[in-house]
């Protein structure tokens, strides 16, 4: 017994050795600024429940260009808009890629879909498919008529509980899932249970840590847990769903020409040279609805929860947008073009409440100079949007505070030109789908502050200050936002 000790505890000693030997030897080697780690798995006891917070205080410390490790991974964190602009930019295209990981693998139908695919001649493929079928202005405008019909859809639920308190992030989730469903699909399927139990499990495990994506020989703690059922169990599930909905279409039952029939026609044509898969089909549809339905839905949420914390930019809002329309009780997407400071309170809520505070990770395909720092291949890349959006250089001391206003004289925008807003991403995996998303945003919110007057419960005060946040991958209100809306006509 006491020989097995003493060869235990110099296996020990011997592996922390080479460990601490190691870490000296990389500090040698000229890479960014790293926080001290534990053997084996790194920096990931640091991450916390959120991430882009806990990474945002150790930028401070560490600088704008931080290394970690989560297991055996390198992971660059990027916090500054600057770096960002480095990364992104200037050596854009060897950061290009996206890493290869359990759960890409198990629910994205093997990174088939546009946001994890890797760089290559399929992405590129794929990216152009949806840019100029999908995403194009004319597609977004062909689908207005959607658009106003479920909004007014939920301005007649909430007139009918006018005075009432009313689940705003319920009404808005509905909102965004059955806008996405026709418009991706074809047909609403919220009301179906199964459907919306599906896709909550598809987003808690697109959020969940996977052990064994970085620690190898810990890969066993996932399939303790369960991760590995579930994993199992929800693509499988995903993939029964699709594969009806795609055959249906096939089938011709119906539908109009929503993202899966342009896809089918692309395929069935072979319009661009090469061939779309039935796995590429649902894979983008996929990938549309997760991207599409999460974005939306968190930013409405935030913006009304920052408004109703601040009535001052809600009464300023609201005069801008009841003066635009005249007494009309629906606001048409023609109006939302002049009101600059509606489109101040999506840029300022995107700034402090970015749906993806930390964006789909990157990953370097080669090794490369940055910043005379050097950054071997393989090492992935997190661009922390929301510490981006918190620069003191770039906003003003007053950084926490919604302030809109900040916007009306600026020209940063989120659109790829600028790396101090970057909700969507930027350089070559922007989001194709921007204008879809900012469309809906700008015309739901117009609406809901032209058609009703908007206050906090009296009884429920806590909900003012409340901005507690959820965890996952997506960042919502941790609990609903309720309010009470009062109808104006």
């Amino acid at each position: 017994m006491m020989m097995i000790m003493i060869l235990l505890l110099s296996s020990i000693f011997f592996i922390t050795f080479l460990f601490f030997k190691r870490q000296t030897t990389r500090k040698k080697s000229n890479t960014p600024a790293s926080p001290p780690r534990l053997p084996f798995i790194g920096n990931l006891h640091q991450l916390g429940h959120h991430p882009h917070r806990s990474l945002c205080s150790l930028s401070h410390r560490y600088g704008s260009l931080m290394l970690l490790h989560f297991g055996h991974v390198p992971v660059l964190v990027v916090s500054s808009a600057d770096a960002a602009r480095d990364v992104l930019k200037t050596h854009d295209r060897v950061f290009a890629s996206r890493p290869r990981t359990k759960t890409f693998k198990k629910l994205l139908y093997d990174r088939h879909d546009l946001a994890t695919a890797p760089y290559g001649t399929y992405w590129r493929q794929m990216k152009s498919v949806s840019v100029l079928h999908l995403f194009s202005n004319k597609m977004v405008r062909s689908f207005r008529d959607v658009r106003e019909e479920e909004i007014n859809l939920m301005m007649e639920k909430i007139h009918k509980s006018s005075s009432l308190r009313v689940n705003l992030s319920e009404l808005l989730a509905c909102l965004t899932n059955d806008v996405v469903c026709r418009v991706a699909l074809g047909r609403k399927y919220s009301g179906e249970m199964d459907f919306k139990e599906l896709m909550e499990r598809l987003s808690k495990l697109l959020g969940t840590f996977s052990v064994g994506s970085y620690v190898p020989w810990l890969a066993w703690i996932d399939w303790i847990s369960g991760f590995d059922d579930q994993l199992e169990k929800t693509a499988k599930d995903l993939d029964e769903f699709f594969e009806r909905v795609v055959q249906d279409h096939v089938d011709g039952n119906g539908y109009r020409n929503d993202f899966v029939d342009v896809l089918l026609k692309i395929q069935r044509e072979k319009s661009f040279g090469f061939e779309i898969n039935r796995v590429s089909v649902k894979a983008i549809v996929l990938n549309v609805f997760v991207g599409g339905t999460d974005t939306s839905f968190t930013l409405m949420e935030w913006a009304m929860t920052e408004l109703l914390r601040h009535p001052e930019c809600l009464n300023k809002l609201q005069e801008e947008v009841r003066t635009i329309c005249k007494d009309k009780s629906c606001v048409s997407e023609e109006y939302i073009q002049d009101m600059k400071y509606l489109k101040a309170v999506i840029k300022e809520t995107f700034r402090l409440h970015p749906p993806l505070p930390l964006t789909v990770p990157h990953e370097s395909t080669q090794d490369v100079r940055l910043r005379d720092y050097y950054i071997p291949a393989g090492t992935q890349v997190l661009i922390n949007a929301w510490a981006i959006g918190r620069e003191a250089a770039t906003w003003g001391p007053d950084t926490d505070q919604f302030r809109p206003e900040r916007h009306l004289d600026s020209s940063v925008d989120f659109r790829g030109q600028d790396f101090e807003l970057i909700p969507f991403g930027v350089g070559r995996r922007i989001c194709p789908g921007i204008s879809f998303a900012v469309v809906l945003n700008e015309v739901v919110l117009a609406n809901l502050v032209n058609r009703f007057d908007w206050r906090l419960s009296v009884e429920s005060t806590e909900e003012q200050t409340d901005v507690a946040e959820s965890t996952g991958t997506s960042i919502h209100r941790m609990f609903p936002l309720y309010a009470i809306a009062s109808s104006t006509t």
